[in-house]
């Protein structure tokens, strides 16, 4: 069983139970999409503010939405290309809104190294995103790496919690680009493949 199965099955344990309750509400995955989006955009306001243990509460509750827009379209069959595109933006803008939530805090504060950081985090986790997207647009699968936006939410979920964004931010700049440099060699991999 490899990362991505491991991923997969967790995800399934977590939004199964939930999936069916909302699958009953008549509560649309697009709409969900939406308010997860809303909850990120509150977050941001909340972490620029200062107050990082409830901010944190709120990225792991705005990620669960995240879980079960996708859940829930497949399981009421209501899976479309404008959801998956909706979901794919409201997802960027909700890790840069949460991003530039920091940064706004640490601007306030001069903190140089740490809005330095969130530049690097913003831009590996981006790259991430588009490495995917434009290998899927050339016909390639590309879901391969340690830190896809689940483990990304989940790290700076635990680092507001505990107050170490420092930390967390160090393990995210690091990690989002070596799953840029693991994506590109698969890449590289299943081209020579497809090339012979």
């Amino acid at each position: 069983m490899n990362l991505m199965d491991i991923r997969r099955n967790l995800a399934y344990r977590i939004t199964d139970p939930i999936v069916g309750i909302l699958s009953k509400s008549g509560i649309t995955p697009n709409a969900l999409t939406l308010i997860s989006l809303a909850l990120n955009i509150v977050t941001a306001y909340v972490i620029a503010t200062g107050h990082f243990l409830l901010g944190g509460v709120l990225v792991l509750v705005s990620g669960s939405f995240d879980l079960f827009d996708g859940a829930l379209a497949r399981l009421t069959r209501q899976t479309t290309k404008f959801g998956a595109i909706l979901d794919s933006v409201t997802d960027r803008i909700s890790e840069a809104a949460l991003l530039c939530g920091l940064l706004i805090w640490y601007i306030s504060q001069g903190a140089n190294l740490e809005i330095v950081l969130i530049f690097v985090v913003l831009i590996g986790s981006f790259l991430v995103s588009y490495i995917r997207a434009r290998a899927e647009g050339l016909g390639l699968q590309c879901q391969v790496g340690l830190f896809t936006r689940a483990e990304r939410v989940i790290v700076l979920a635990i680092g507001l919690l505990i107050n170490q964004i420092f930390i967390a931010l160090c393990v995210l700049a690091v990690f989002v680009f070596i799953t840029v440099v693991q994506r590109l060699i698969y890449l590289r991999k299943q081209d020579k493949i497809e090339g012979d």
